[in-house]
């Protein structure tokens, strides 16, 4: 009997499947973040590295570990739960084992995502010197250097943050070490343009271990890839910025719509993620015989049929939003738009730029009224606006 990897399972049975793979140190608690957006839609598979949480050792084959090792453990996985086809996304290493996937069996791989991922991760000689770092002196040896790589400054020191250094620590050393050995080996460069499957491919913009060029490479050589660059972010950046990465991959992922039940049924999951719960709820707790045709028809054809559009992102479509509302004077749409927006994944910077854009185009007057409801807004989502006074002559304050 085949020995899998320890893995968890999300999501209502039946959903189309969807696998998550772990960045080397990590275990599936890495994908904590993202897992209740993404198992909405989808039946959700986490599953350990070898030695790394819940899963042995000794999954692995004799002899030196290498990528196509690692993804084999992942076919054992679907074939076990009867998965055909299914997506995939995968972090760093969990990367590279899906675009070998994609690559070697793309009859398995519906769509991909990579997320701080490469097609080659630097020289192996040193993972070789990583490896036997480990083996000899623990994952400890390594523990120390590890945070200033998966995370930035402002967030090392999370209660998040340290789970995850623990998960390292705690990582078996051969098992570690073993998968060192396949990123040692692992050159995928040549064969990118061979990839067929639809691909997303993520970075994060301050990732010191796989930075942006590595991601510009693969969409580049991947055909018809997409790319997103997260600021704020480094080597996990699903850990650090997790509602713009989990909505880039909800999206990414999304069900195909066609069909007005369909159309309704995509709509009412979008439209749940980008308002939010309880708005929804509301909205059809207050449905009445006279209203329900126009609620259907939002559902249908906003939701599900414009937001479902793979064109742009949500954060796009929240600043689209926004514009438009601001210059309609639809201002009590504004404050629920804004609070979609940072669902989206916008920051309230980011908000307030799109806001001075409407300044100049939409003119002063409704700048101002907007950035009166945005305000109120973010306060009432317990975002902290540091008070200025301008009056203050030191402009320390």
């Amino acid at each position: 009997m085949t020995t899998l990897l320890h893995h968890r399972l999300d999501g209502p049975e039946g959903a189309p499947p969807l696998i998550l793979g772990p960045s080397l140190g990590t275990s599936l608690a890495v994908w904590e973040p993202s897992v209740p957006e993404l198992a909405r839609t989808h039946r959700v598979l986490r599953f350990d590295l070898p030695g790394h949480g819940g899963s042995p050792v000794t999954v692995l084959p004799a002899g030196t570990t290498t990528v196509a090792d690692l993804a084999r453990l992942v076919l054992d996985l679907a074939d076990h739960h009867g998965w055909q086809r299914f997506a995939y996304a995968g972090i760093s290493l969990g990367g590279a084992i899906g675009a070998y996937l994609a690559l070697h069996h793309p009859d398995r791989v519906e769509s991909l995502a990579m997320i701080c991922s490469s097609a080659r991760f630097g020289e192996p000689q040193g993972w070789a010197d990583r490896a036997q770092l480990v083996r000899t002196q623990g994952t400890k040896a390594v523990a120390d250097a590890t945070p200033a790589r998966w995370f930035t400054a402002s967030f090392a020191g999370s209660d998040r943050a340290k789970a995850l250094i623990g998960d390292l620590v705690a990582a078996n050393d051969a098992g570690y070490a073993a998968c060192c050995d396949a990123l040692s080996a692992y050159d995928l460069r040549a064969d990118l343009p061979r990839i067929a499957v639809p691909t997303l491919v993520v970075a994060g913009r301050d990732d010191p271990a796989t930075p942006p060029a590595h991601a510009r490479e693969l969409a580049d050589g991947i055909p018809g890839a997409s790319l997103l660059e997260v600021a704020g972010a480094a080597h996990l950046a699903n850990v650090e910025k997790p509602e713009v990465v989990t909505a880039a991959l909800a999206q990414h992922f999304g069900p195909a719509v066609s069909g007005d039940r369909t159309r309704h049924a995509a709509g009412m999951i979008v439209r749940r993620a980008v308002l939010g719960d309880a708005h929804v709820d509301r909205a059809g707790a207050n449905t009445t015989r006279f209203t329900a045709d126009f609620q259907d028809f939002i559902t249908r054809y906003a939701w599900g049929e414009i937001w479902t559009r793979p064109g742009l992102d949500r954060r796009t479509r929240s600043c689209i939003t926004m514009t438009a509302l601001v210059a309609h004077g639809h201002l009590d749409e504004l404050a629920m738009h804004v609070r979609a927006a940072l669902r989206n994944g916008l920051t309230p910077e980011e908000i307030g730029e799109v806001l001075l854009q409407v300044g100049v185009y939409c003119g002063v007057p409704a700048a101002n009224a907007a950035f009166a409801v945005a305000q109120r807004t973010l306060r009432e989502e317990g975002v902290e606006l540091e008070p200025l006074n301008l009056n203050d002559p030191s402009g320390r304050n």
